[in-house]
């Protein structure tokens, strides 16, 4: 097939027109790869475009210094990669590879001018097609089939490609919450391979599995995949409780689904306690805001809850204005998320934290001078004004420090 749609058409840009016409003149083929063509299939705009060539990086070096083109960032290219940047936008090109010694991390590669071998090495079927810049789809898995029916296939024997990087057991994850339509359309052999190959997610970075249990848990079908990483034994490998709160996690995973949650809001309901957080950042190498997110919400979920009668947001602001913590209102945001309360947050997004009026100054003017006394003062003036709704202005509440 040759795709023409105006998503494909939108990237020849004066940049890339300079690359294809490069290529052309040395007669080394270019061609776009991977995630890139899957979302030009699927009708959506590519957000990062990688290129695949038959060109060695030497051939790519050389072609590109005789013209004029400036390269950057030299880190890919014992792996194949050479970014060029022509026309303030940057291109990254890689040769075609084999893997030749895989450890389940890392692979060693040789090059090679075969594009079904480069498309045998890579991942999922829908991750394996490559475009022409004329729009001629190439295409060795029935990666197109896949997409449009919604399958996620490992390429080849799914056994062999998770053992070349066990990363690829969360990859599969991910594209089934991104791309599939309903839940337990699995094939049995694809889930027998990743039960038996769990183990290996052990020797994975936790930056590199929290990169990807963070889109898993942002994407669609997410109840169903965590119930399915305990059930194929993956959770305790990937710091996940051994004994998670599956009941919850279903819960609020059904509560949350439209708030856009942060990915430690959906994943704090699988918790049962701060220790589970801990264990997670050890494991994962969280951030310190994730981490603190994790604490406060294991913390609070059950103790600030909205109140009865007509004012349910007030144990949330009362806390936001007694708490001597940076971020405290985008954890509250978060914990109104968790909780379901959809109507709460939106009031509560929309709520301008009030300035409290009073401080040492005025009351300096009006003859208190001990420090303790004005500590004392300002303190039992702010539970006045709290009382009030936040609502008193600094007169009535001077006025009221002296019948106090």
């Amino acid at each position: 097939m040759r795709l023409q749609a105006p998503q494909f058409q939108a990237l020849f840009t004066p940049g890339l027109r300079s690359v294809a016409e490069l290529f052309e003149k040395k007669n080394y083929e270019l061609r776009i790869a991977g995630g890139a063509v899957r979302d030009l299939l699927s009708g959506v705009t590519p957000q990062d475009i990688d290129f695949a060539t038959t060109a060695t990086p030497a051939e790519m070096k050389e072609m590109f210094t005789s013209a004029g083109v400036r390269l950057i960032n030299n880190k890919g290219e014992k792996h194949g990669t050479i970014t060029a940047r022509l026309h303030e936008q940057n291109f990254e090109i890689t040769t075609l590879r084999i893997d030749v010694v895989t450890d389940g991390r890392h692979a060693e590669v040789e090059f090679t001018t075969d594009w079904q071998k480069d498309a045998e090495r890579r991942d999922l079927t829908v991750n394996s097609m490559f475009l022409g810049l004329d729009g001629t789809l190439y295409d060795f898995f029935n990666g197109y089939e896949d997409l449009k029916s919604k399958k996620i296939r490992f390429v080849g024997k799914a056994s062999e490609r998770i053992q070349e990087d066990y990363l690829r057991i969360l990859r599969y994850f991910r594209f089934y919450g991104r791309l599939a339509e309903k839940t337990g359309d699995h094939e049995p052999a694809t889930l027998q391979a990743i039960k038996e190959n769990a183990k290996g997610l052990a020797g994975i970075s936790g930056e590199r599995i929290w990169v990807e249990l963070k889109k898993i848990l942002l994407g669609n079908h997410v109840n169903h995949l965590v119930q399915l990483m305990y059930e194929l034994d993956i959770a305790q490998y990937i710091g996940l409780p051994r004994d998670g709160n599956l009941e919850e996690f279903a819960r609020v995973t059904k509560n949350i689904q439209n708030l856009s949650p942060k990915p430690m809001t959906v994943l704090t309901s699988l918790f049962r306690g701060k220790d589970d957080v801990t264990n997670l950042d050890l494991r994962l190498k969280i951030s310190k805001e994730e981490k603190n997110l994790g604490l406060f919400l294991v913390k609070q979920r059950q103790d600030l809850t909205k109140a009865v009668g007509p004012e349910p947001l007030r144990p949330y602001q009362d806390f936001l204005m007694d708490s001597r913590e940076a971020n405290t209102n985008s954890k509250i945001f978060e914990l109104l998320k968790y909780q379901g309360e959809e109507q709460l947050l939106k009031e509560m997004q929309e709520w301008t934290v009030p300035t409290f009026p009073v401080s040492g100054h005025d009351l300096r003017k009006m003859g208190v001078t001990s420090g303790k006394e004005i500590g004392t003062a300002l303190q039992q003036l702010r539970d006045e004004w709290k009382k009030s709704g936040y609502h008193m202005d600094k007169e009535e509440l001077l006025s009221c420090l002296k019948r106090l």
